[in-house]
């Protein structure tokens, strides 16, 4: 403890500092620099200097501060201050390269920053509570960690370093800024220096340099392809393969259909059906099947396959399809959400086998027009199975197997195209990179998915079932069903990011207009027809994208605002995605009469749902990314045309044009000026030249360097085109 001191009040020359500032002066230090230990003549020098019984008063100001529990004593008689004393929050972390991060905190418009020295050991997804300790200008706020409330047992995958009896693992994920200190035991699996290795986190005590772990999985040597792809999916905690127990039961299904099933359902078998799939395509979940009626119509059936027949509720097989809720496709692999037995076998809708569907059916005229609708169980005969290519010959010459219903089917899906857009349908679409690999899965070459008439074929039809299916059980007359349902929801786009991008267009001479409901699609549409094969096309549909909101599963139906329809859902691949089966099993029930069922269970699973679903798409992208980096590793020092996609504080991203591999200069390497960025005018701007780079500027560039590891390409700038 602080020996008590008696107050000297005898003034030794010059102004006295009052006591009440000088505590507010000492504690503004403690505050500022909240993780410092400091010493006596610190305090006393912050509040205003020894002289005029500056020493005295500190000493009485600290004793204050103790028993109020503001500060506290650390080694040496030196303080720091008590970080319990000051307001707390409690948030997630999302971790820096740097050892930086920030905390999301729930009702707080802005992340809360926090630098490494204040991080308290916490790590990226651990909840903590945190101490503000400071508000900087313009209202932001910098906390201290105090706390770590609950750990994120997250897995890293990294490389490993090994030791006598432990290793360190040096991970691949930006997020993990520390070597992960691992000591070997027993259950230690066999590992080699070197060897890519998949690590859970338990903790980081506060005494420890390094976090420390235990090693779940060891993938291969680092550079193979399915080390490289598994480390991928180990990243974002998906799976690479099904459990035993998982396939022997789906091995199981007796996959006979029996008399009494062919009885309770609506025989096609001798209606003329097909699917039409990618080449690629290994399982056909969806079907079409069309004939002229007697009275001169169009029925046209959609059909899917029937996924739940075959996985019951709370079987071993259908608890692994809730927690993955989704297949992942990456660039040279897909991983079901089912196992084989199902996707490709009992439930793919193969040319010449008699499958079980769940289907709706329209009854259309030449104009598209639905006469009649109907829901229910089916058994299929599928004649024929189509490639997007040779149905898209078929539509451009009219000839081929099957001519005349393609050609019908093509022609009401392009009517009813035509209405969607007619309706506020926004379309923003991108071609798709695809690579060419090699037998070992290396990319030798690079090409586009084009989006062509057969593709909108069955886009249509699919579009027109999950909104049908929708409006069949959420609505009733004019108003909501109140029935419990799993709908696809888009909201509206964020007034904001709206803003910032109707702003960054009239750099390039466009505007929307944006100050009247239900005529943003509109606009977005308009503006995408002006800017079809321009130099800005890429970057301003890359920017229209983000300025949109996601789309989200949801019990809550607000309507897809994306596609205009008032109500959405997905039914159509309930071998892919999750919320499909809950849509089939819903759909069933309420043809059959059944109540509505909890709500809140569903709209757990959404939420679930979701999630995985974006961890998907994330490491899909990695996997592009993983590819693109391979693809560029012999061409560094060569030189390529671009434009500008993005920029930020350290670097500027650069999409080159015959490829849409995109790579960053840094900031660093632009020695030519000293550039900074302006997040107002969003454009790098040299200090001297006056320079500027903006989005959609046309460059050269050249490649610098390629890093597999953390899938970056680096390069440096040519010249401005």
């Amino acid at each position: 403890m602080v020996k008590k001191r008696k107050i000297n009040k005898a003034k030794r020359g010059g102004a006295p500092v009052p006591i009440e500032i000088r505590r507010e002066k000492i504690m503004a230090l403690l505050k500022r620099e909240p993780t410092l230990n400091h010493s006596f003549r610190d305090l006393c020098n912050a509040g205003g200097g020894i002289d005029n019984g500056g020493k005295e008063d500190t000493w009485f100001i600290i004793e204050q501060l103790l028993k109020e529990g503001f500060a506290e004593m650390g080694r040496r008689n030196r303080f720091r201050l008590n970080k319990e004393s000051l307001a707390t929050m409690v948030g997630r972390v999302t971790m820096q390269p740097t050892g930086n991060m920030y905390v999301s905190v729930e009702g707080v418009e802005e992340d809360i920053f926090v630098e490494n020295e204040n991080g308290g050991h916490a790590l990226d997804g651990d909840l903590v509570k945190m101490a503000i300790i400071r508000t900087r200008r313009g209202g932001r706020m910098e906390g201290s960690i105090v706390e770590i409330v609950e750990r994120n047992k997250a897995r890293y995958v990294g490389l490993i370093e090994v030791g006598s009896s432990y290793a360190f693992v040096k991970s691949d994920s930006r997020k993990m800024p520390y070597d992960i200190y691992v000591k070997f035991t027993r259950d230690t699996p066999a590992v080699e220096n070197g060897q890519k290795v998949v690590v859970e986190v338990d903790d980081w005590d506060i005494n420890s340099k390094n976090p420390t772990g235990r090693i779940v999985d060891v993938l291969g040597w680092a550079g193979d392809n399915d080390t490289e792809m598994h480390a991928i999916l180990a990243e974002f905690g998906l799976p690479y393969g099904f459990d035993r127990e998982v396939e022997q039961e789906a091995n199981a299904i007796n996959g006979t259909i029996s008399e009494k099933e062919y009885a309770r359902r609506r025989d096609f078998r001798n209606v003329t059906t097909f699917t039409i799939d990618p080449d690629d395509a290994k399982d056909f979940d969806d079907a079409l099947s069309v004939r002229r009626t007697e009275d001169g119509l169009w029925e046209v059936g959609v059909h899917i396959a029937d996924v739940t027949h075959y996985v019951r509720p709370g079987s071993i097989v259908d608890c692994e399809a809730v927690e993955r809720a989704t297949s992942v496709y990456l660039v040279d692999r897909t991983i079901p959400m089912l196992p084989e037995r199902l996707s490709n076998e009992l439930c793919s809708l193969r040319p010449g086998e008699e499958k079980l569907c769940f289907s709706a059916v329209f009854t259309m005229n030449d104009n598209a027009e639905i006469i009649d609708r109907w829901f229910g169980r089916t058994v299929i005969l599928s004649d024929r199975r189509f490639t997007y290519g040779e149905a898209q010959q078929i539509i451009e010459t009219g000839h081929g197997e099957f001519s005349t219903e393609i050609l019908k089917l093509n022609e009401l899906a392009q009517i009813l195209r035509k209405e969607r857009f007619a309706a506020g349908a926004m379309a923003l679409e991108r071609d798709e990179v695809r690579f060419e690999l090699d037998e070992k899965g290396k990319p030798i070459g690079v090409r586009f998915k084009v989006f062509k008439e057969s593709n909108q074929l069955i886009e249509e039809f699919m579009l027109l079932a999950n909104r049908n299916v929708a409006e069949f059980v959420g609505k009733k007359g004019r108003k909501a069903s109140g029935r419990t349902f799993v709908y696809r929801i888009h909201d509206k786009p964020n007034e904001e990011k709206l803003t910032k991008f109707s702003d960054f267009i009239v750099k390039f001479g466009y505007q929307i207009k944006s100050d009247k409901p239900g005529t943003v699609a509109k606009e977005i549409n308009r503006l995408m027809k002006k800017i079809k094969g321009r130099a800005e096309e890429n970057v301003i549909s890359i920017l229209a994208v983000r300025a949109m909101a996601k789309a989200v599963y949801s019990t809550d139906n607000i309507g897809h605002y994306g596609l205009a329809f008032p109500y959405y859902t997905h039914f159509t691949s309930p071998i892919r995605r999750y919320p499909d089966m809950m849509v089939h099993r819903l759909l069933a029930d309420y043809l059959a009469g059944e109540p509505s069922p909890e709500k809140a269970v569903y709209e757990k699973l959404c939420t679930h749902s979701t999630e995985q679903e974006i961890k998907a798409a994330e490491a899909e992208r990695a996997s592009i990314r993983y590819k693109m980096v391979e693809f560029m590793e012999d061409k560094v020092g060569q030189e390529f045309d671009g434009h500008i996609s993005g920029m930020t504080d350290w670097g500027i991203y650069v999409e080159l044009d015959d490829t849409r591999i995109e790579g960053m200069i840094a900031m660093r390497d632009m020695i030519d000026d000293f550039y900074r960025f302006d997040d107002k005018s969003y454009e790098i701007i040299g200090q001297r030249s006056g320079r500027r780079y903006m989005l959609g500027d046309g460059v050269r560039i050249r490649v610098k360097q390629t890093d597999l590891r953390h899938r970056q390409i680096d390069f440096e700038m040519v010249a401005k085109l």
